[in-house]
C-alpha cells in the first residue's frame, strides 16, 4: 500500500466579496481536488485543539498524526532540526524573522512579517551579521530561508509570552512585544538588531531597488525539543516530505521521514509546483508514504490577495494533485489525504482555528461520484466531522474510521 498527503497550507478561508461571496477554494479550477472530493470521505476535520495558536506547527504536527497535547512543544524547535541544528535539554529555539517596521509618530507597526520576501542569499548576509555581533553568551544565529530564520538560546528562558508577526500586519507592535521571563534579553537584541540593520548594506541595495529593507527581526514560536515517535516505529513504514518551509521539514526529521529535495521550490508563488508532484510520485517508489506541503495558498492568505489565493489553489490542483493523480495508477493499493492545516482567511490575513475540509480517498473505494466540490460549503454539507484530526493518519495508514456523521 502506498499513502499520499497533499497538505494546501492555509487554503480554505472565509467568503470574500470580491470573489462574490465565495471562498477561493469555490471560486478556483480545482477538477482534481473536486474528483477526490466526488469519491472519497470528505467531510470537516479539526486540525487546531481548544487553546492552541492556530499555527502551522500545530496543524502540520495534527495532519502527521502527532496529537499536540501530547507532543507540542513550540514551532522554532521543528524549524531547528530542518537547520541540522541540535538542541540539548535546556536550549530554547526561537523563530526570528526579518520584518519591515514602519514608525508611526512615537509607535512602530508591523508593515511587513516578510521584510518584503527577501531572498535567502540576502537574510544570509544579515543573520550572519546577527550572529557576529549579537551572538555570544549562548545566544546563536541561524539562517533559514527567505524571512524565516532562527535563535538559539543555550539553556535560556521559555515561558515569556509572544506573538507571531503575521498575526500583527498593519498594526501597533508596541502592545505585542515579548513579555514575561527572560523577555528583557529577547528586547534587547530586537532593539540591537535596527541598529544593526539600519545602514546594512543589504538594506542600502534593497533601497536601491525599491524593494523594502528588513529593519528588525522579530522573535516568537520558542520551545525546547520535543519527542516524537517515529512513523516507521508507529506503523513500521517508510516516508518522505517534500517541502520549502523549515518548519515542516523539521517535523518529517521527528516523523523519520527523508527529505526530498526539490530544484526550485521556494515556499511562495513562484515555487516548482510540478516538481513536487513529479519528485512525490518518484518518491514512492521507494518509499510508503510522501508527505507533499505547498506554502503559496498561505502566504496569499497573509496578503489578504484573493485572486494570489485562487491562482496558487489552481496550481496545487492542476500541477501537485493532478501530477500526483496520473501517476498511481502502477500501484495496486493507495490512499491520500488532501487538507490544510488550518484556515488563512483573507479577511484578517492571519491563521484562524476553524475546522477545515478534507478528503481521505481510497482506490479501493470506488464509489458512485457525489455531485461535490472540494471547498468548505460542500464539505459541511456531508454531514462527516472530525473531531481530532491527528486521528486521521489512522484512517490513512490502518483503514480505521475516526469520523462521525451529523
Amino acid at each position: 500500500m502506498k499513502y499520499v498527503i497533499v497538505q494546501g497550507d492555509g487554503m480554505a478561508d472565509y467568503p470574500v466579496d470580491e470573489l462574490g461571496g465565495r471562498t477561493p477554494l469555490e471560486a478556483a479550477a480545482t477538477p482534481n481536488m473536486d474528483w477526490l472530493a466526488a469519491r472519497g470521505i470528505f467531510g470537516l476535520a479539526h486540525t487546531i485543539p481548544p487553546g492552541f495558536p492556530p499555527g502551522s506547527d500545530v496543524g502540520n504536527m495534527t495532519i502527521l498524526g502527532y496529537d499536540p497535547t501530547l507532543y507540542h512543544t513550540g514551532r522554532a524547535p521543528l524549524e531547528a532540526a530542518s537547520l541540522g541544528v541540535a538542541l540539548g535539554e535546556q536550549d530554547v529555539a526561537f523563530r526570528c524573522n526579518l520584518v519591515t517596521l514602519r514608525e508611526e509618530g512615537s509607535q512602530a507597526v508591523m508593515e511587513d512579517f516578510t521584510a518584503g520576501h527577501i531572498s535567502s542569499a540576502e537574510a544570509a548576509e544579515i543573520v550572519h551579521d546577527l550572529n557576529r555581533k549579537l551572538g555570544g553568551n549562548g545566544i546563536e544565529f541561524h539562517p533559514g530561508v527567505s524571512y524565516r530564520h532562527l535563535m538559539v538560546w543555550r539553556g535560556g528562558e521559555e515561558k515569556m509570552a509572544t506573538t507571531p508577526p503575521h498575526d500583527i500586519t498593519d498594526r501597533q507592535v508596541g502592545v505585542h512585544l515579548p513579555n514575561g521571563p527572560g523577555a528583557d534579553t529577547l528586547l534587547r537584541l530586537m532593539e540591537r538588531s535596527k541598529d544593526l540593520l539600519a545602514n546594512h548594506r543589504v538594506n542600502r541595495r534593497r533601497s536601491g531597488k525599491g524593494e523594502k529593507k528588513a529593519t528588525s527581526i522579530w522573535l516568537w514560536g520558542q520551545g525546547k525539543a520535543p519527542k516524537l515517535p517515529t512513523l516507521a516505529k508507529r506503523f513500521g513504514i517508510s516516508g518522505a516530505v517534500i517541502s520549502a518551509v523549515d518548519i515542516i521539514n523539521g517535523l518529517g526529521v521527528y516523523a523519520g521521514l527523508e527529505r526530498i529535495q526539490v530544484p526550485g521550490i521556494t515556499g511562495y508563488f513562484d515555487t516548482n509546483y510540478r516538481g513536487k508532484g513529479e519528485y512525490g510520485a518518484r518518491a514512492l517508489e521507494e518509499k510508503d508514504l510522501v508527505f507533499i506541503h505547498v506554502e503559496a495558498p498561505d502566504e496569499a492568505g497573509h496578503m489578504g490577495d484573493a485572486a494570489k489565493k485562487v491562482k496558487a489553489i489552481e496550481d496545487l490542483d492542476e500541477k501537485v494533485v493532478g501530477t500526483i493523480l496520473r501517476s498511481m495508477d502502477r500501484w495496486e493499493g493507495w490512499r491520500l489525504l488532501l487538507m490544510p492545516d488550518h484556515p488563512t482567511p483573507i479577511a484578517v490575513k492571519t491563521h484562524v482555528p476553524d475546522p477545515v475540509p478534507f478528503v481521505l480517498f481510497s482506490s479501493g473505494q470506488r464509489n458512485t461520484a457525489k455531485p461535490l466540490r472540494y471547498n468548505e460549503r460542500d464539505a459541511k454539507t456531508t454531514g462527516i466531522v472530525v473531531n481530532q484530526a491527528f486521528t486521521l493518519i489512522e484512517a490513512l495508514i490502518g483503514g480505521k474510521q475516526p469520523w462521525i456523521e451529523t
